[in-house]
């Protein structure tokens, strides 16, 4: 079950990249628009099954949505609007906006998940007319990315390959992948994109190719969940998994506020954290807040370079100053939620009961404040 768990995260992860606007259309292709608009449709109905099958959650469900329907609004307006030249050699990319984070999971959810009810029959029909759509969109793009005499634009690889990604076909991902990170507009996304499409075919196993594209994309942005996300895999399975574990904390800790992207990350430091003895943690764990920072890019790929001990005192420094500016502030709930959090992420279960302690007096009756007391306190009682 790992595998299913690691490519549903990393689904979760692409969602922040995976949405490029389409590029304009010709005029003499109106026909097409009205094809992609019916496109999109499909795919708001799509998310509203995921989520009524309970294969993505609501927020998941709200902002895959949102998106959908930003882009089917820009292009009915464009679709309605009096034509335009365009130029010639302007390109048609009328393929379906591919929500990479749905389709993934909703995937296996259907053909892979024990516990999901059976599809009916005419609902796996049209799944399949969309698939067969989707497939004649996608060969067309190609044939007109590999006729542009200029090569095609990077926008139109990049959504190729996340068609690719969502019909399943990988090796075409990554074909169209590789093309992307050789243009100019190549980015950490870019990279961690490829990342993904080549952990695909190799079944999850980081290869020296996948790791090379790991680290580029972890170089031009040390802050991205996804980079980072695949680069404590890289570690994990050359029998770093300590080293791992930190990573993913410490990207965690660059943040103040608990962001959808998280959820990814924490479940990955948990199936480590179980073969390594610690106890589970949760989204509050070492977010950083005013007066605490979290560690910056230059800390982040600094502390990747660090020894497992010298990782760990960097980590035991940070935990020590959030503990000197509670005892300044003994009434910021939140600080102790998160010392508590940390202190259990370490291992130090009795410094994290103290903690705990301070905190009880602290919580009110009702809400997530509560509820975040008393899963630490399970925690801490298992």
């Amino acid at each position: 079950m790992i595998l299913p768990l690691i490519f549903g995260a990393m689904a979760l992860l692409g969602a922040s990249f995976l949405l490029l606007p389409l590029l304009r259309q010709d005029a003499q292709n109106d026909v097409r628009d009205s094809g992609a608009i019916a496109i999109l449709r499909d795919q708001l109905s799509e998310i509203e099954r995921d989520q009524a099958r309970g294969l993505i959650s609501e927020v998941e469900a709200k902002d895959a949505g949102i998106e959908v329907k930003r882009r089917l609004l820009a292009l009915s307006k464009t679709h309605e609007a009096p034509n335009v030249s365009r130029g010639r050699g302007s390109w048609a990319m009328y393929s379906a906006v591919v929500v990479v984070s749905v389709s993934g999971i909703g995937l296996y959810g259907t053909l892979g998940s024990p516990g999901t009810q059976s599809v009916p029959f005419a609902a796996r029909s049209e799944e399949r007319a969309a698939a067969s759509e989707i497939a004649g969109l996608a060969a067309e793009l190609r044939s007109r990315l590999e006729a542009d005499e200029n090569g095609g634009p990077y926008e139109g690889w990049m959504l190729l390959g996340q068609t690719y990604m969502r019909m399943n076909d990988y090796a075409g991902a990554v074909d169209a992948f590789a093309i992307g990170v050789e243009r100019p507009e190549a980015s950490s996304a870019t990279y961690s994109q490829l990342a993904e499409a080549m952990l695909a075919v190799e079944s999850g196993i980081v290869t020296p190719p996948i790791e090379a594209a790991i680290e580029q994309a972890v170089a031009l942005a040390p802050r991205n969940p996804a980079a980072v996300f695949y680069q404590a895999l890289a570690l994990d399975q050359t029998g770093r998994s300590a080293s791992a574990y930190d990573v993913l904390a410490q990207r965690i800790a660059m943040e103040s506020e608990i962001a959808p992207w998280m959820e990814a990350l924490i479940g990955q430091m948990n199936r480590i954290g179980e073969r390594l003895g610690r106890q589970p943690v949760g989204p509050m764990m070492l977010l950083s807040q005013d007066g605490v920072p979290g560690p910056n890019a230059d800390d982040v790929e600094a502390a990747a370079e660090m020894s497992a001990e010298d990782r760990a005192e960097m980590i035991q420094s940070m935990v020590a100053r959030l503990a000197t500016r509670l005892e300044d502030e003994p009434d910021d709930l939140e600080g102790w939620l998160r010392l508590t959090n940390a202190y259990n992420v370490l291992g130090d279960l009795d410094a994290a009961r103290t903690a705990l302690s301070r905190a009880e007096p602290l919580v009110p009756e009702t809400g997530p404040q509560r509820q975040a007391y008393q899963d630490l306190s399970e925690a801490l009682n298992q």
